[in-house]
């Protein structure tokens, strides 16, 4: 009998845990604009982190936008100005991975106030250094960080002297030329599976970006490295677990650029970056945060 009721007992914690941990709907990843949110009788400001309750009821002002994780792990973007039940949203939310769920922590804590507020002095920032004649500042971490999972990389470079048109050169570790792009703007997307550069002997390709008009405006060399059998299985098996963050929506490359962060991919978190900012312009925030943040770049002296 004694067993018995603390067997019973036991039951009954592990209902309680599951049930506070099911006592909300959504928690609040990214809010941008004056959202709210009405809990009982009170409208409150939206506060990113905060959880919603299916009885709550959410607010968009016009031009806003809420990203949303579901408790299964879905994410959810919220862009229509007015306001909407949270239950309602939460019926359409698909299947979702609850491995995603052990990311949550991590994005909020890298895009927090105090995260920001101390950026600039962040321990195990990459060290990124520049040429004393780079006219070109291209906006690739160091060596040690420059390693690839996806096909696609976004490059992006700044320079105050030189406007385009910018050339952008690949060589492998002979400085043999394996293909060269022009462009006006100020960022390319290189395709990996381009026949020259998709040779499986080819491990690392060395990028420059210079002028067209005067190739000795140049920026310094940096190193794409594609990531070895091994540990391109390993990333390639924790994406597929995430399975619904390949969709494509602004907070599921908002999501991908954090996964890459964390897992040290940080070329490929710039691609996903770039990749979010092309459906939500607003996402350009969170990009520049992350620049600070992995020291790619410098913020602006006032």
């Amino acid at each position: 009998m004694k067993n018995r009721k603390w067997t019973l007992l036991l039951v009954m914690i592990i209902f309680s845990h599951f049930a506070m941990a099911q006592d909300y709907a959504f928690q609040v990843m990214i809010n941008k604009g004056n959202n709210e949110v009405k809990t009982g009788d009170t409208w409150q400001p939206v506060k990113t982190g905060a959880t919603l309750k299916a009885t709550d009821e959410i607010k968009l002002e016009p031009n806003a936008y809420l990203g949303l994780r579901h408790t299964t792990g879905k994410m959810l973007e919220l862009k229509s100005q007015g306001t909407h039940k949270v239950a309602d949203l939460a019926k359409n939310v698909g299947t979702g991975s609850s491995v995603m769920n052990k990311y949550t922590d991590f994005i909020l804590s890298s895009n927090s106030a105090e995260a920001k507020k101390n950026r600039l002095s962040a321990t195990g920032a990459v060290h990124r250094t520049r040429g004393a004649g780079d006219v070109i500042d291209l906006l690739l971490p160091e060596n040690q960080f420059s390693r690839v999972y996806g096909d696609q990389v976004i490059i992006n470079w700044e320079s105050e002297k030189v406007q385009g048109p910018y050339v952008i050169e690949l060589q492998n570790m002979f400085e043999d030329v394996l293909a060269k792009y022009e462009t006006d703007a100020k960022f390319y997307t290189i395709d990996l599976t381009e026949p020259n550069l998709s040779d499986k002997d080819l491990n690392a390709i060395m990028v420059r970006v210079s002028s067209k008009n005067d190739p000795k405006q140049t920026s310094s060399v940096k190193m794409i490295q594609k990531l070895s059998s091994e540990d391109y299985n390993k990333v390639k098996s924790d994406l597929t677990e995430l399975g619904p963050v390949l969709d494509e929506t602004a907070i599921n490359k908002y999501f991908l650029a954090n996964f890459f962060e964390k897992n040290n991919l940080l070329v490929d978190a710039i691609t996903a970056y770039k990749q979010a900012i092309a459906l939500e312009p607003s996402f350009e925030a969170e990009f520049e945060e992350f620049m600070y943040r992995k020291n790619l770049k410098q913020p602006k002296q006032n």
